[in-house]
């Protein structure tokens, strides 16, 4: 083991990330009573020009008038690209007047650390300057080539950084690569053509002590085709996917909440390994099968993912 390690910056459960256009005042209160572990309240891609003033509006009062917190729910806010006039009215007027009831915001397409200083900055300044003892996290979207060939700086930008997310329709568009829907599987390419993509961010967050939160799957008349990417992505280490359709809350909740069996398999395993080192063993076996420290450190990654699930349920 490396003498250099990064621990976990922020735990949060993040199975289910429910977007929500702030333009859209019914699906912001029908957010509030869903299922999702976090819910993003979006200023930018879901938004059309015209209204993305009255979106900052709508986001503001919902901050304000909805207690997110106690309805068991992490809540953000997607503010606007960098390159564009919104951003600074976005990250200004939100803190300014909800900045002590938000969790993190989302910056989108992150393309190099700065990207994320920018933001910092402004929420620091604003932070002390309203006296708030919350502190917001920050969130980078990777979503284009330069944010992927730089994932690993990104990750390691360090101060409010605590996540990364996979935004597979914008990265496709940055690639120039050929897909058929949001998210989909190409059946011309021999696999899964996000994998590359997915591996190394995720192996950048958890070099960094990130969380790594996959993206949306744009056709949610197809439960099963959602349900196989969060799989996927689940079997890479990622701990949650989007969901743009309430119908696809409690299927990210499923693919990324342990099953009882394994849950008990890990209680099981860090039983044996207990007993195996009060007889002075470093490994045992269990069910037929060899189990050592690396067994333990995968089962108790279990386990704090149950325990939050149960903490949340608790104060759902």
């Amino acid at each position: 083991m490396s003498h250099t390690l990064h621990h976990l910056r922020k735990p949060r459960l993040q199975r289910s990330e429910l977007a929500v256009p702030g333009s859209n005042v019914e699906m912001i209160r029908k957010a509030a009573e869903g299922a999702a572990d976090y819910v993003f309240l979006d200023m930018e891609d879901a938004v059309a020009p015209p209204d993305k003033e009255k979106a900052r509006e709508n986001i503001i009062r919902a901050l304000n008038e909805i207690d997110w917190r106690a309805r068991g729910k992490t809540i953000s806010i997607r503010i606007n690209g960098l390159d564009t006039h919104y951003m600074y009215r976005d990250v200004v007027d939100v803190m300014e007047q909800a900045g002590d009831r938000l969790d993190t915001i989302l910056v989108p397409k992150v393309g190099v650390p700065a990207d994320l200083y920018m933001v910092e900055a402004l929420v620091n300044q604003i932070e002390m300057a309203k006296g708030f003892e919350t502190r917001v996290g920050l969130e980078a979207l990777i979503e284009t080539a330069l944010g992927m060939a730089n994932v690993e700086a990104i990750a390691s930008y360090g101060g409010r950084l605590e996540a990364m997310h996979f935004g597979v329709a914008d990265y496709a568009a940055s690639c120039k690569a050929r897909t058929v829907s949001i998210g989909g599987l190409n059946p011309d390419y021999p696999g899964d053509q996000w994998h590359f993509a997915l591996s190394r961010m995720t192996v950048a967050c958890r070099a960094y002590g990130l969380r790594a939160v996959d993206g949306p799957f744009g056709d949610f008349s197809d439960p099963e085709a959602y349900l196989d990417a969060a799989r996927r992505a689940a079997a890479l280490g990622i701990e949650g996917k989007w969901a743009i359709h309430p119908s696809q809350i409690e299927l990210a909740n499923e693919v990324f909440s342990p099953p009882a069996k394994e849950v008990a398999r890990a209680r099981r395993i860090i039983e044996a390994l207990k007993e195996a080192e009060e007889q002075g063993k470093g490994a045992a076996a269990l069910d037929g099968k060899m189990i050592d420290a690396a067994s333990e450190r995968m089962a108790r990654n279990v386990l704090v993912v149950h325990e939050a699930i149960e903490r949340a349920a608790q104060a759902a």
